[in-house]
């Protein structure tokens, strides 16, 4: 059984398996792609009924580029269908939709897509749905010690006085609590460059479960795990 008092407020996802699953199946890596995005819907919905507060997917990596045009074209493709499908359902039920990453290279008329869908729910109350696209964590690093390095040029914060909390204040999650919890699926157990700041003291859970199967019940399964462990933050346990 979960414990509705337990359930971990943002957890964030590395969606790993698509092309495997389609693989297994006979199928182009755009069928694992296309069922993998329906995915996300029922995953919001999913976290939406425990009382998760914030979910985050990996969308796309910084690496992701590097992958075949064709595939690269394919993702954006199922991006926009899914601000063009789901977006008007994420405002209609009080969520605010998020993402976080590089805007360049990422073509713009997709930006003006993704600026026009924030804006949209930028008010709403409920879940935060943030995708991570043309993301990096290393990137997001370098990116807020510029911005660090540019206030304190300007006389706004002093280097000496800098402390991890204000730090966090110039990552592209700055106002977004840290996910307690990471699900991994696919089999794979690494963090490949994800959240790298934000995931200090995150639980990690890892499943051979391929995205494109990765459901409500797997998401309970990940719970119910996560609700299991104690977590202690660097001190010791109450024991």
């Amino acid at each position: 059984m979960l414990d509705n008092f337990k359930v971990p407020r943002h957890i964030a996802f590395i969606m790993d398996g698509n092309g495997r699953w389609a693989k297994e199946r006979g199928l182009p890596r755009s069928a694992g792609h296309r069922q993998g995005a329906k995915q996300v819907k029922e995953i919001v919905r999913a976290a939406a009924d425990l009382g998760v507060e914030v979910v985050t997917f990996f969308a796309f990596s910084t690496e992701n580029w590097s992958r075949p045009k064709s595939e690269v074209a394919v993702l954006m493709r199922y991006l926009r269908e899914f601000l063009h499908k789901e977006i008007d359902g994420l405002h209609k039920n009080n969520m605010r939709f998020m993402v976080i990453g590089r805007a360049e290279p990422v073509p713009k008329s997709l930006q003006q897509e993704i600026k026009k869908a924030q804006n949209k729910t930028r008010d709403n109350t409920g879940v935060k749905v943030i995708l991570a696209l043309n993301y990096g964590g290393r990137q997001e690093v370098v990116d807020a010690a510029k911005g660090f390095a540019r206030d304190v040029i300007s006389g706004v914060a002093e280097a000496d006085k800098l402390e991890a909390e204000d730090f966090g204040k110039y990552l592209y999650t700055a106002g977004i609590v840290d996910p307690d919890l990471l699900v991994r699926t696919s089999g794979q157990m690494r963090i490949s460059n994800f959240l790298l700041w934000q995931l200090s003291y995150t639980e990690l859970y890892f499943t051979d479960t391929c995205w494109p199967d990765f459901g409500e019940e797997e998401l309970k399964k990940a719970v119910r795990e996560f609700q299991k462990r104690e977590r202690r933050f660097g001190g010791l346990n109450a024991h």
